[in-house]
């Protein structure tokens, strides 16, 4: 049966079905009933671009498989990017005294930012550490930004925002010093830029970064994410940190019933850190 001859009520729920299962294969990302709402806001510009009327028609082009860039461009706007610039501002004052922990040993820090979304977290670090290289001679630490959204990582890479999402966050001093404006969009600086290497990656079914990291950040990701693909994702994390580096979530989320691999950090409160007993267990391996 085709989804043009399913009746109407059941075709959106086919079409709903369809496109969540979409997105669970490819990131991991799981979209709850009740917000299945979202299908149909997120994808009103690709259906406007492709001259289509409803979802249903959207998912008849994706199954007939004749566009192979409709599931890349469906995916992209499916998934969260909410973001903007020093989110949760108490976490990166924390973050600035982990590194310089980090650094007791006179090594550049490495942080991780899974998730990065077009940019604006990986950012904030980068005019964090500038601002404290510039006031104390302080090396830069060493920042790789990933998202599973080609989308996502080209509006990173480009380092625009407009006036709403440059104002997220920074104050005119931050937006003066370390962006330049071009009509009504604001464009980071290419010293600003050179700091971060922005990558592809499905945290799912891709490897992490090469090396190990004393910082990774991923934050409201995880709660979009399965029990059984948490359990996939969290020794990735758990590998990707150095001895005494701390791993960060976001303010709604936890390891706390999640997994073993991570306990709650007892020099920053809020963040955690590699659970003894799964060092141990590593060890003995």
């Amino acid at each position: 049966m085709t989804l043009a001859a399913i009746p109407p009520s059941v075709a959106s729920q086919t079409a709903i079905n369809v496109l969540t299962a979409l997105l669970e294969a490819r990131t991991g990302q799981q979209i709850a009933a009740y917000r299945s709402w979202r299908l149909d806001t997120a994808l009103k510009p690709l259906l406007r671009d492709r001259n289509l009327d409803t979802l249903d028609q959207l998912v008849t082009q994706l199954l007939e498989g004749s566009d192979r860039q409709i599931g890349d461009r469906i995916v992209d706007a499916l998934v969260n990017q909410e973001t903007s610039f020093f989110r949760d501002a108490q976490v990166f004052e924390m973050l600035a005294d982990a590194v310089a922990v980090a650094e007791t040993d006179r090594r550049r820090a490495r942080i991780w930012c899974g998730g990065c979304s077009t940019g604006q977290e990986p950012l904030s670090l980068a005019m964090l550490f500038a601002e404290r290289h510039e006031a104390t001679g302080a090396p830069i630490p060493e920042i790789v930004a990933t998202d599973v959204s080609d989308a996502a990582i080209a509006r990173a890479r480009s380092g625009r925002f407009s006036q709403f999402e440059i104002q997220r966050g920074l104050p005119v001093r931050r937006m003066v010093r370390w962006f330049d404006t071009t009509g009504s969009d604001w464009i980071a600086k290419p010293e600003l830029m050179r700091m971060i290497a922005f990558r592809r990656m499905n945290l799912v079914s891709d490897q992490p970064p090469p090396g190990q990291f004393d910082i990774v950040l991923c934050r409201n990701v995880l709660l979009y994410l399965s029990t059984d693909t948490k359990n996939q994702v969290f020794p990735k994390f758990a590998s990707a940190l150095r001895p005494g580096g701390v791993f960060v979530m976001g303010a709604g989320e936890t390891v706390i019933g999640q997994t073993r691999l991570f306990e709650p950090s007892k020099r920053f409160r809020g963040l955690y850190e590699v659970s003894t007993s799964a060092v141990r267990g590593s060890a003995a391996a």
